[in-house]
């Protein structure tokens, strides 16, 4: 960690966000639903946070849109990594047409930016919801995580060992599985720590379009759409929701750096 400042920030940032969505799962200073006539409120003893619109205690919906947005980051890496990962081994180890009408299609697949998906996907469906903004992320990191896992494939792929294992009667589902994955996955490591922080962003874009999780649950981007009335007159509603999210978002980020630092070989020797 002391070699590494950006994996130590990036992992206390990311720490912090972990830490608020498991207190959540145990306890909030108040229901985050509850309405009363305490509105606006400053920060103090009672609300640590202050008060929303409505009365709400803003830190306990903190809370609860950390455990969302960790949710939804979890799911669409895991959609776009199960998913993009095995494309872009099989496009590195068929070089011929395969390869290339896999890699095609993710890239028709990424010029598709997951707002404008989530909106497609919302409007099939007649309402936005957590499954179809998880949906929506996941499928629009699937053609990052091909591209990388097929990149790092063909520099795996070209060391000797993988002509000592073909030679040695190993087939290509063979190598793929016992050679290639287990090389790739630092790599693919880096790539879902820098995809996870843009899914929480694009959560928070999509809650705030309305597009994502409903509004009966609450969650970062929600409380900055209805924070909007009271910009000029109580910036504080919108803070600490703007603030977690830069937070969750640029610890993700950092701990990738960080990640990508530590597990490089290349970059190791320089830092040496």
């Amino acid at each position: 960690m002391k070699r590494n400042p950006t994996l130590a920030v990036g992992g206390a940032m990311v720490a912090v966000v972990v830490l608020l969505a498991l207190i959540s799962v145990f306890w909030t200073p108040w229901l985050p639903t509850q309405v009363s006539t305490n509105r606006l409120a400053p920060p103090g003893a009672e609300h640590l946070m202050g008060t929303d619109g409505f009365g709400q205690d803003i830190f306990s919906r903190i809370l609860i849109g950390a455990r969302s947005c960790l949710l939804v980051g979890v799911v669409a890496v895991g959609i776009g990594a199960l998913l993009g990962v095995p494309l872009g081994i099989t496009a590195a180890i068929n070089r011929g047409w395969p390869g290339r009408l896999i890699m095609r299609t993710t890239d028709i697949v990424y010029a598709f930016p997951a707002l404008l998906l989530a909106i497609l996907l919302a409007a099939a469906r007649g309402s936005g919801s957590t499954l179809t903004a998880m949906v929506a992320i996941g499928i629009a990191s699937i053609p990052a995580f091909a591209r990388v896992a097929r990149g790092a494939a063909l520099q795996v792929l070209s060391q000797d060992y993988i002509l000592a294992a073909r030679g040695a009667g190993i087939g290509r589902r063979g190598i793929a599985i016992r050679h290639v994955l287990p090389n790739i996955t630092p790599v693919v490591l880096v790539q879902g720590s820098v995809s996870f922080g843009l899914a929480i962003l694009a959560e928070a874009s999509l809650s705030y379009l309305g597009l994502g999780t409903p509004p009966t649950t609450p969650t970062w981007g929600r409380m900055i759409y209805e924070a909007q009335p009271y910009l000029y007159s109580n910036l504080n509603l919108a803070f600490w929701p703007g603030l977690f999210i830069a937070l969750a978002v640029l610890g993700f980020n950092l701990l990738g750096d960080g990640m990508r630092e530590l597990l490089d070989p290349t970059l190791r020797e320089a830092d040496k």
